[in-house]
């Protein structure tokens, strides 16, 4: 099973949180905006595919986030 990850580069403000949290899932562009790691990624580097084991993670930096630029289903 996987867990479809989208970030909203409008609204991230790079603050580092995310890839902090969980950097087997999220990292830094150039802008230091987040992106997902290439691996996971589907259509661009913002929307992607995850593995459940790393539903917690996911969930942990989405629910961290200060201006909820991560969206998961």
């Amino acid at each position: 099973m996987v867990i479809k990850v989208r970030i909203d580069q409008e609204k991230c403000i790079a603050c580092g949180l995310c890839y902090g949290m969980c950097p087997d899932v999220f990292e830094a562009d150039d802008n230091g905006k987040s992106r997902l790691i290439e691996k996971y990624r589907t259509t661009s580097k913002t929307e992607g595919e995850v593995p459940d084991t790393l539903k917690s993670c996911v969930e942990d930096a989405k629910n961290g986030c200060p201006v909820g630029a991560i969206e998961i289903e």
